[in-house]
């Protein structure tokens, strides 16, 4: 399994993922939420922040398809879902995961033709501590 590469704004949240927790960072003055995490706010340019549970709720706002050539890692799994997830909680968040059928299945266990722009999901954890997402409805 390849881990992430993380350096000290993000640390923290991969740490929460590996306890099976969604956190953002957040403003501690103005409380807008941010990510990528940053040293810096962007609407009021505080430097102080903190690390807020979010629900992890969300709309398939995007996706890809990769196909080989890939990762040696990945090309055995090929063709699988990325999706781009807009959390319901913060509209103006997206992250980038894996529409799996449960958590730690593996990349490909949704069959393609299930993945659609709009469909609600949910973030789940694999053993490694890597956000992805099941569907709210199988």
């Amino acid at each position: 399994m390849l881990s992430p590469v993380t350096d000290p704004d993000g640390a923290p949240f991969w740490q929460y993922a590996g306890q099976g927790e969604l956190r953002l960072q957040a403003c501690a003055d103005c409380g807008e939420l941010r990510f990528p995490p940053r040293p810096c706010c962007p609407h009021c340019q505080s430097f102080a922040s903190e690390w807020r549970p979010v629900k992890g709720h969300g709309r398939i706002w995007s996706y890809v398809v990769p196909h080989p050539p890939l990762l040696p890692y990945y090309a055995a799994q090929a063709p699988y879902n990325v999706v781009l997830v807009e959390l319901i909680d913060a509209p103006r968040i997206r992250l980038v995961g894996n529409l799996v059928a449960r958590a730690g299945a593996p990349l490909d266990s949704v069959p393609l033709d299930r993945v659609r722009i709009g469909a609600r999901v949910q973030a789940v954890f694999s053993p490694e501590g890597l956000p992805q997402w099941v569907l709210e409805r199988p």
